[in-house]
């Protein structure tokens, strides 16, 4: 996944849940796979962040869990997908495409994702869904972290023997 589809891929993550969105934002980013962005990358932060999406998917069961297409619900991922595509863009490629590549990723997780999951997650049925919707936001965001190109670097050269590694 080179260029804008990792972009793409963590809009699509926001737009499942969003908050697992952030939780990969800053693994990629300690891991040295972002642009230099506004993302913070240290223990602490990756510990809040994997946190408060672990707490995102259990409220996402509960009764009174607000629908992901209200306005606000909806520009949080929108957001959270044009920051994650930014930051995510490939090195050869627009960050700005990237922010536009993640935001067109957030409406496709959210529109794709709610119309799979269904509207009542009170039933059984309803809560496997909802497991499987978490399942494939971590798998997918996994994959995107681990596809992302991160900054390009030098090549190191070896003073013992003089060659490029």
């Amino acid at each position: 996944m080179q260029g804008y589809a990792t972009s793409f891929g963590i809009g699509f993550v926001a737009g499942m849940r969003s908050l697992s969105a952030c939780a990969a934002l800053t693994w990629a980013a300690s891991g040295g796979r972002t642009r230099r962005a506004p993302i913070p990358a240290g223990v602490a932060a990756r510990g809040v962040a994997t946190a408060a999406a672990l707490a995102e998917m259990a409220g996402d069961k509960m009764p009174f869990a607000p629908d992901r297409r209200i306005p606000p619900s909806f520009a949080f991922r929108l957001a959270i997908g044009a920051v994650g595509g930014w930051a995510l863009a490939g090195q050869r490629t627009s960050p700005e495409f990237g922010a536009l590549a993640g935001a067109a990723g957030a409406v496709a997780g959210t529109l794709i994702g709610r119309s799979a999951r269904g509207g009542d997650s009170r039933t059984a049925s309803g809560q496997s869904r909802g497991l499987a919707e978490d399942a494939a936001a971590v798998v997918l965001a996994a994959l995107v972290i681990a596809s992302a190109e991160g900054p390009t670097r030098a090549p190191r050269v070896s003073r013992a023997r003089g060659t490029r590694t």
